[in-house]
């Protein structure tokens, strides 16, 4: 006898876009003495797998029409769907009017995002706007309490094996996928607003609808709740693959993101170490394992536990370097085969690789304050080389432009206030998150050992007083780069000339709060 919890099966609707597993389903439904009804393709699907099945069509005694935008929506389908068993005046009128009541509805829907992904003319967009699939699934959903309802075949097992076990579905299983069925077409309504406002620089509603990738051992601290969502077909640290090591933390994906960013962003072959978002080290060379070694350099007491990010694929010579350094995570495009052996004998050592079509971030960043959320385009410009001025009498020579260029991409991934000094395409000092811009710069130059005298600085902001350029020059610093814009920028400029360094203004700033 069928457990009081447990709503029994006897006919289920199955209308498939994505045809997975239907014919299996169909064929163990049908087994279980299941009357299956079905629409267009997913009924030649099931006939073909040798299932008797019964067009919509003759249920409801209307052929399907305008193309096929017109199916299900008819009271002999959502009647049958709605009507709550546990009501006597409801399954009085499924009598009187002669209809039956449908206890399983298995949908899945057009595949809206898919086609928009592919860069479809409006019109074949505008067809992938599901009606009567989201309306199926809804009101299955909302009558959990006599109908199952499945939008996703993972779930096909689970069912089958409760239908077989107890000849019904429980209120638990239910409930869980009522749950999954108002997520999927929540998602689903949102990616259609959002077409629909994909001109809109300032969206007038936000919809986030986000799938969870993992639960998370804790978050910052071990006292706060975390876990992980991505955005499906998202690019950057969203679509990496983890080949070894143990389970990615909240602080490892913050610190794995800045990194990625930061290595991808030149062309050269490029490594960043990166301790709590900050660059530990940043170089480029001619190959991987010098630049490896050069980052190293620029902070190599920081690099410890730190997380390494290539832009190139990692080759035997410099996973070998990684590994003699206790580093969190690596994170690169590929792996030759020897430098993944040498990797993962490092128990521990988290090893990510991101395809190369996934190399980009999203193009909005998205943060939480208390009681809201701010949006803004993610600082992913290409940058303005050509509006550089150089305001000072001092002109910088190609090699000093070429480094004033590289500790400015340094800065712009550099917590403000941020102060970074750079010699020969490598990071040599940074001082970040300070209050006070002269403080960053101090704390830069103190970092850097001895390494401060010719080379150059960024900031990621104008400098408000001459105190910044003036302890700059005393450093030996040959070239200062920074956005200008201070009401004091003729004091600023003047400390430079009188310094005999080269200044530039990019009329940019990098702030990264």
């Amino acid at each position: 006898m069928t457990p009081p919890e447990t709503t029994p099966v006897a006919r289920a609707l199955v209308s498939c876009f994505d045809k997975t597993g239907v014919a299996e389903l169909g064929r163990a439904l049908h087994e279980l003495g299941v009357e299956l009804l079905s629409t267009g393709s997913t009924a030649g699907v099931l006939r073909e797998a040798g299932v008797p099945v019964t067009e919509v069509a003759e249920v409801t005694g209307f052929p399907e029409c305008l193309d096929g935008r017109v199916k299900t929506l008819h009271p002999a389908v959502h009647a049958g769907i709605l009507a709550d068993r546990t009501d006597p005046a409801h399954v009085a009128e499924l009598a009187e009017l002669q209809l039956e009541a449908i206890d399983l509805v298995v949908v899945n829907l057009y595949p809206f995002a898919d086609t928009v992904s592919s860069g479809a003319p409006d019109a074949d967009v505008i067809e992938m706007i599901d009606i009567g699939g989201p309306t199926m699934v809804r009101a299955a959903a909302k009558n959990h309490g006599s109908v199952g309802v499945l939008v996703d075949p993972a779930d096909y097992p689970a069912v089958l094996d409760e239908l077989t076990q107890t000849g019904g579905l429980s209120e638990p299983l239910r409930r869980r996928l009522a749950a999954r069925a108002f997520q999927h077409t929540a998602a689903y309504d949102a990616a259609v607003a959002d077409w629909f406002q994909r001109d809109h620089d300032v969206p007038a509603q936000l919809h986030l609808a986000v799938p969870v990738r993992q639960e998370l051992r804790y978050g910052e601290n071990p006292h706060q709740r975390a876990a992980f969502y991505a955005l499906p077909d998202a690019g950057g640290i969203a679509a990496a693959e983890q080949l070894h090591g143990k389970e990615l933390s909240y602080n490892n994906l913050l610190d794995t993101d800045a990194a990625w960013g930061m290595a991808v962003e030149l062309e050269e072959p490029c490594v960043a170490i990166i301790k709590h978002t900050n660059p530990a080290g940043y170089a480029v060379a001619d190959d991987l394992e010098t630049a490896y070694i050069r980052a190293l350099e620029g902070d190599p007491v920081s690099a410890f536990g730190g997380i390494v990010a290539s832009n190139r694929v990692i080759d035997a010579a410099t996973a070998a370097r990684i590994t003699e350094v206790f580093t969190e995570v690596v994170i690169a495009p590929g792996y030759d085969d020897d430098a993944l052996e040498l990797l993962q004998a490092k128990k521990n050592l988290r090893i990510l690789r991101v395809p190369e079509a996934a190399r980009p971030g999203p193009a909005r960043q998205l943060r939480s304050v208390a009681g809201g959320l701010l949006l803004q385009d993610a600082d992913t410009a290409e940058e303005p080389w050509s509006d550089w001025q150089v305001v000072t009498r001092t002109q910088p020579d190609e090699l000093t432009l070429a480094d004033l260029r590289f500790a400015w991409i340094a800065a712009k991934h550099t917590k403000s206030n941020a102060i970074v000094l750079a010699s020969g395409g490598q990071v040599v000092g940074v001082g970040a998150g300070q209050m006070s811009r002269v403080d960053s710069v101090r704390l830069a130059v103190e970092r850097s050992g001895e390494r401060h005298v010719g080379a150059v600085l960024a900031s990621d902001a104008f400098f408000p007083f001459r105190d910044g350029p003036d302890a700059a020059a005393a450093a030996g610093v040959r070239a200062i780069v920074q956005p200008g814009g201070s009401v004091r920028d003729d004091e600023v400029i003047a400390a430079a000339d009188e310094h005999g360094i080269a200044m530039v203004f990019t009329g940019r700033r990098h702030f990264r709060h």
